[in-house]
């Protein structure tokens, strides 16, 4: 399994990106994924999570009602759409895949990380 993320960038505060994560290797569609950041000094953070089947999804309290997770097994590939987003989330942001098929809140539960994306928001 290979993780590669891209669709980081530096957007103004209120702005939108998307992020997406393919496993370039082979297809891990039978898996939880997930997505993590980590800011500047701090530790990482869980940001959001999906089931294999898409059917559950949980996301942090910080992030709930403005990021969406979503996943396309055809074509291994994780996404993060973020909205209306703040200098708060600032961060390299990590996709994950789980070591089985339930969405997970856990960093401990994910076995493959892919090098991560830079997304700076600006105020």
């Amino acid at each position: 399994v290979q993780l590669v993320e891209s669709g980081g960038g530096l957007v103004q505060a209120g702005g939108s990106l998307r992020l997406s994560c393919t496993n370039s290797r082979r297809t891990s569609s039978n898996n939880g994924m997930g997505w993590f950041r980590r800011a500047p000094g701090k530790e990482r953070e869980f940001v959001a999570t999906i089931a294999w089947r898409g059917g559950v999804k949980y996301y942090a309290d910080s992030v709930k009602g403005r990021f969406t997770i979503s996943r396309d097994n055809a074509k291994n590939t994780l996404y993060l759409q973020m909205n209306s987003l703040k200098p708060e989330d600032t961060a390299v942001y990590y996709c994950a895949t789980a070591r089985g098929s339930a969405a997970s809140t856990d960093q401990y539960q994910y076995q493959y990380w892919g090098q991560g994306t830079q997304v700076t928001v600006s105020s």
